[in-house]
């Protein structure tokens, strides 16, 4: 796509979303990390509610390492694929706190050798908690770009690259945001509403779609 029409739709997911913010409740790198574990095919809402007792007693990692499996499994169970989540979260609070003096890192590589830590979650915990410039390509912005013609790529590592070419580096972060509010109220997986949207004279998928 033409920068210049990529960033027309910025400027109109701008306009259309200009509180657009995080959805997972966080206070700190850590709690973030942990709450983008548990997000993998579960709703943030889920998450939320799960973080809110979790949390409570159970928010640095070295408070974590005082949980077997088995008891932070029973925490987080409501998220789903909760033995490899339980697994990963405790791996991961363990490298935190031997490896990297009980900080959660704030370089990508250095997160990704974290359990459970792949582009996406680096990506998020690099430009929410540290305050990075990063695009995270979940199921919303990589459905999203596709749609509006931002991207073709059908990995999320390709439609990352292409986002990266067409936005600005100091908007990365936002962009993030918009695409997954955008796919959160219109563009939705299995029917998105056109009839409302905002950017269907600029949406490929639209053009295609109604000649």
């Amino acid at each position: 796509m033409e920068q210049q029409k990529a960033l027309k739709i910025l400027n109109e997911l701008a306009k259309l979303y200009p509180g657009a913010a995080p959805a997972l409740k966080f206070r700190t790198p850590y709690e973030l990390l942990v709450a983008v574990i548990l997000s993998a095919q579960c709703t943030d809402e889920r998450v939320n509610k799960v973080t809110e007792i979790l949390f409570k007693n159970y928010n640095t990692p070295q408070k974590m390492l005082e949980l077997s499996q088995e008891e932070l499994e029973k925490f987080i169970f409501p998220c789903g694929f909760y033995h490899n989540k339980a697994a990963h979260i405790l791996s991961a609070s363990r490298d935190i706190t031997e490896k990297f003096c009980g900080e959660v890192p704030d370089d990508r590589e250095q997160l990704k050798t974290l359990a459970g830590v792949g582009q996406k979650t680096a990506n998020v915990v690099y430009a929410v908690a540290f305050g990075g410039d990063a695009i995270a390509v979940d199921t919303h912005v990589f459905r999203v770009s596709n749609r509006l013609g931002l991207s073709h790529g059908n990995t999320p590592a390709k439609v990352e690259k292409d986002l990266n070419e067409i936005f600005p580096k100091n908007m990365w972060s936002k962009a993030h945001h918009y695409l997954i509010y955008h796919g959160r109220r219109v563009c939705h997986s299995r029917k998105p509403d056109c009839t409302v949207c905002a950017l269907k004279n600029l949406c490929e998928y639209f053009n295609d779609n109604n000649p």
